[in-house]
């Protein structure tokens, strides 16, 4: 499996650090993420997942499911 790896801005989250874990739960659950880490002090997903299996629209859609509003992602 070859794996890519993308930022993609969150925007709503707090300092508190709750978000950036609901964030990351609702990523992991996607089939084919396979790590995922959501700073809150910057607003930043780093997610590394198989492009074969989702698109980031999909993780998008993940982040904007549990409240919160993606940015256009980056490759990293």
């Amino acid at each position: 499996m070859s794996t890519a790896r993308l930022t993609m801005a969150i925007y709503g989250l707090s300092c508190g650090g709750g978000g950036a874990l609901t964030v990351e739960r609702a990523l992991a659950k996607l089939p084919g993420v396979v790590r995922v880490y959501v700073n809150p002090a910057t607003e930043m997903a780093y997610i590394e997942y198989d492009p074969t299996r989702l698109g980031w629209e999909q993780l998008a859609a993940a982040v904007e499911g549990v409240g919160f509003r993606a940015g256009k992602p980056a490759a990293r």
